[in-house]
């Protein structure tokens, strides 16, 4: 009875654990389902939480999750872009998530990745396409004008499809500042004129040294990303775009009339100790206007644009065209000046493989091509020069004279006479028979030219051809972590051609035999990555990790020649030329370009808790081949953190209008690596030949070009950034401001050796430079019914300095101009560069300040002369008295934008500036005697009481 007993007692323990485990289990709920968007397209990856702990999936390829949670509980879902949604836990649950209204500003892309922006704890720029819609851009490099805090753009030229100049936080270097650009994934160099603005999804820019710290030992600049336009699942969608419009000169440069100019010019000559030249001032009018004669007002610009977009579940796609066409301000009427792009863009994307349903180990494959093709033809005049420029000699030329002398005028007779003894004369003749003017013949101009002559040459000729590919597959192994592998290859072919008639434009510049000419390059840049990619939220907390391989090798070549006396003009081609190799008619020239290597392993970590606390490490290891042996290899290390202090429960009483408080930190090292190939070693050269012996043998030789530098590394850039985020109103007003330091050490420059040592000095890592200062951005949107209203501003203030510029002196003189010397100089603690020169203080008024001014200075002054400042000290005007007069980096950029849409009817306003800087105005010449002066002369000095300024 025992044993039965004891039996009972054991089969009731073991109903009781039955009951509970069976209770246990009814109180357990798998929920399932799918999360799309309002579209209907699955979405991937989203964080599925169970509310109250940290139990929590993501969904799969088809948006598919499925969890074990309590009954009666609920589930958090959330994902980047999107609306957080929480619902009750259910089987077969349907969840659609709406696009957070701000979506484009909440995501934003910071290299092998995305982020969302509440938890980006470096400074970052965005620029999105509704911005670069607005602004209509030619060239990508231009898209970025007055758009983002810390990027300062600045146009090259006026020319048709000039690149503009980008610098980030400032002069980095003395080297190439430029910054890093990355399309796709993928490196570009040779510029960014292949890319179609109108294909660009959004832009965005990394500033400090935490966000580019990713990419290592090209990130000392700042780095610009640019994400072109892809499909979405849908229906095939087919848009064309088109238009036309026009440019005219908005502002030209206040110079003389005739009149004037003939009186300032018998002026100059009494003055002199001279007799007047022209009778009757008064008598000449208005005279040419040479910047009229120049300037091709209502230029055409033309712009088509072509695009089929759609997708379905397995396949997204994204076919563009585009022709722009551009004539030029300066030289477009006479067939001088011109730009043609056309463009093809093809982004594909496949999803090739998944087994999500089956739930095995290999989730997802896809791949992803981005094709694109660009073709250029330009041409162009000389730009941004006072050397004979048509510009430059349009401010320059008499008013009194014209383009062209009529037949019979004395003028004509005059230049027939002088160019009577010109051996090399050659007229030159327009269409209707004028003979074009010599300026030579009536004047002291130097080399400045008829720039009408000047434009009447045929010029030359640009093109290019670029075809830029890359591939992207990518695994998706589990639910949380994927590897990506991507190939991309950048091909490029460029050249010029043209040919040069007998012409004859002043002394010394002209050709009394005809020639041709051609030159073509090509170059070819390859990348490859292999890309290890790991995310996971448990609930409160989120990990991402990255880690990372990359190779890349440039490559190319160049050739040309010329040729002279074309056989016939309308075929002007170097192989249709009498010139021979032996008479030195002809000359070939070409070799293959250097290769440059980089090698890079990367990783970067990511962590958050509740999005409140947010830190991030990165790690970069590049090798490159244009460093010594001793320095391949070196490491970029980086570190950010943030605090989003609106998360904190003791905020919540603040919630009602201020929706966004976050502080930002960072700290990073980056490199730069743009110098030329083999600079830490000693190449040779011929041409270096000896005489040995008795005979006169003359035996050819080489030797070094420079002493080596095995030790040669990359420039460092280290940089501090703190930042703060506010939101306001639900965001209706955002406000960002971010405060850095960034010290470039060991720039690359010519090292301070002694000049015994025999041969060329090496370049070393020897400069210094600092560069600070603070950025603000600010933002505000609203509705008004059917109105809506966006304004956008941002100013940027920079501090600059030059640490050590690498010399014993601490100083070097760089830029000199015709008449005046230096114009610019480097010197330690001080801007670089900055304009150098005398400071002034006023004009003598009469004999008494002159007699003052000679006295105490030892010169020889009369009333009307300039008063120098004595910097120094020491009693006498020297060349020790220069200074600092001047610098051409701004204090201070900025832009501001607004936007207002009604009822389909959009309105556009865009203003951009500088303050806190200064132009040297090079287009006085004080050694061409006759050219036209600035209309501010008039305002000169005539006698005592008259303006006392320059």
């Amino acid at each position: 009875m025992k044993n039965l007993k004891n039996r009972v007692k054991t089969l009731g323990l073991l109903l009781a654990m039955l009951v509970i485990g069976s209770a246990s289990a009814w109180a357990q709920l798998t929920a399932t389902g799918t999360v799309t968007d309002s579209t209907g397209e699955p979405l991937i990856g989203v964080s599925v939480v169970e509310k109250g702990n940290n139990n929590g999936v993501t969904t799969n390829i088809d948006g598919y999750f499925e969890i074990r949670v309590a009954d009666g509980t609920s589930l958090t879902f959330s994902y980047v872009g999107y609306e957080p949604q929480t619902l009750a836990a259910a089987a077969n649950m349907k969840v659609v998530l709406a696009e957070s209204s701000t979506m484009l500003d909440e995501v934003v892309a910071v290299g092998y990745g995305v982020q969302k922006k509440s938890v980006v704890t470096a400074s970052i720029a965005k620029v999105g396409a509704d911005q670069l819609g607005e602004t209509a851009p030619v060239r990508m490099d231009n898209a970025l004008k007055g758009l983002a805090s810390g990027v300062t753009v600045t146009s090259s030229s006026g020319q048709p499809g000039a690149a503009s100049q980008i610098r980030i936080r400032g002069i980095g270097t003395i080297n190439n500042s430029d910054p890093l650009y990355i399309v796709d994934g993928m490196p570009i160099e040779g510029g960014l004129d292949y890319l179609n603005p109108n294909d660009i999804e959004s832009i965005e820019v990394l500033k400090d040294a935490a966000s580019g710290a990713v990419y290592g030992a090209r990130a000392a600049n700042g780095v610009v990303l640019v994400t072109t336009k892809s499909g979405k699942e849908g229906p095939t969608r087919v848009s064309y775009d088109f238009s036309y419009g026009w440019q005219s000169v908005a502002k030209k440069r206040a110079v003389l009339n005739a009149s004037e100019y003939a009186m300032m010019m018998n002026e100059g000559l009494v003055n002199s100790g001279q007799a007047p030249k022209y009778d009757n001032p008064a008598a000449y009018g208005e005279g040419t206007d040479w910047q009229d004669e120049v300037f091709n007002n209502n230029a055409p610009v033309m712009n088509h644009q072509f695009a089929v977009t759609g997708g379905s579940e397995r396949v997204n796609y994204m076919l563009s065209l585009g022709y722009y066409t551009q004539d030029g301000i300066v030289g477009g009427n006479f067939d001088r000046s011109d730009y043609q792009r056309l463009t093809m863009r093809s982004n594909l994307g496949i999803t090739a493989f998944d087994a999500s349903k089956e739930r095995t180990w290999l989730n997802k494959f896809t791949i992803n091509t981005n094709l694109a093709y660009t073709r250029i033809k330009s041409r162009g005049i000389e730009a941004n020069s006072t050397w004979g420029s048509p510009l430059g000699s349009a401010l320059s030329m008499s008013p009194i004279l014209s383009p062209y002398l009529e037949a019979g005028s004395a003028e004509e007779a005059a230049q027939l006479a002088y160019l009577s003894g010109q051996p090399d004369y050659v007229p030159m003749y327009s269409e209707d028979g004028r003979l074009v003017m010599v300026p030579t013949a009536f004047g002291n101009f130097q080399e400045m030219n008829n720039p009408i002559a000047n434009l009447m040459l045929p010029g030359q000729k640009n093109w290019s051809h670029k075809f830029v590919g890359n591939f992207i597959g990518e695994l998706q192994l589990w639910d949380n972590l994927r590897y990506r592998v991507s190939y991309g290859a950048d091909l490029s072919f460029w050249g010029y051609d043209g040919y040069t008639p007998k012409y004859y434009l002043r002394d010394g510049q002209g050709q009394s035999f005809s020639s041709a000419f051609a030159g073509r390059s090509n170059g070819l840049v390859w990348q490859i990555e292999n890309v290890l990619m790991y995310n996971k939220t448990l609930g409160e907390h989120s990990f991402d990790i990255v880690l990372g391989q990359s190779a890349k090798e440039s490559s190319g070549s160049y050739l040309g020649g010329s040729r002279n006396n074309i056989i016939d003009y309308s075929r002007p081609w170097i192989d249709a030329c009498t010139g021979l190799a032996g008479d030195g008619d002809q000359t070939i020239f070409g070799a293959p370009n250097a290769k440059s290597k980089l090698a890079s392993y990367f990783a970067r970590a990511s962590y958050n808790f509740d999005e409140r606390y947010m830190i991030q490490a990165t790690v970069r290891r590049d090798g490159s081949s244009r460093f010594g042996s001793n320095n391949h290899w070196a490491t970029f290390p980086s570190v950010s953190a943030g605090w989003n202090v609106m998360n904190e429960s003791f905020m919540e009483a603040y919630r009602p209008w201020l929706n966004n408080l976050k502080v930002r930190a960072s700290w990073g090292k980056n490199g730069n690596e743009n110098i030329g190939n083999f600079q830490y070693i000693a190449l040779a050269a011929s041409g270096n030949n000896y005489i040995f012996g008795q005979t006169g043998q003359v035996t050819n030789g080489t030797k070094p070009t420079q002493l080596a530098n095995p030790d040669l590394k990359w420039e460092e850039s280290k940089q501090t950034d703190v930042g703060l985020d506010f939101g306001f109103l639900q965001n209706r007003f955002t406000f960002s401001a971010d405060w850095y330091i960034k010290d470039t050490d060991g720039m690359l420059m010519t090292m301070s050796l002694p000049q015994y040592v025999g041969e060329a000095i090496p370049v070393g890592n020897v400069g210094k430079m600092r560069n600070t200062g603070v950025e603000m951005d600010f933002a505000y949107r609203q509705n008004f019914g059917d109105l809506s209203i966006r304004l956008g501003a941002n100013a940027s203030y920079l501090h600059n300095k030059l640490i050590a510029y690498g010399n014993e002196q601490g100083w070097a003189n760089l830029d000199s101009f015709q008449g005046t010397g230096t114009i610019t100089r480097a010197e330690n603690g001080q801007p670089f560069p900055y304009f150098y020169g005398y400071k002034t203080d006023g004009i003598i008024q009469n004999q008494a300040e002159a007699d003052a001014y000679n006295t105490a200075y030892g010169t020889s002054l009369v009333p009307g002369d300039v008063r120098f400042v004595d910097m120094d000290g020491n009693g006498s005007i020297t060349e020790d008295d220069r200074t600092k007069i001047g610098k051409g980096m701004p204090d201070w950029t900025y832009g501001v934008t607004l936007n207002a849409t009604w009822r389909g009817f959009d309105f556009f306003i865009f203003f951009q500036g500088v303050a806190g800087n200064d132009i040297y105005d090079a287009t006085r010449r004080i050694d061409a005697l006759s050219s036209n002066l600035p209309s501010g002369m008039l305002n000169r000095w005539t006698g005592e009481g008259s303006p006392n300024s320059l």
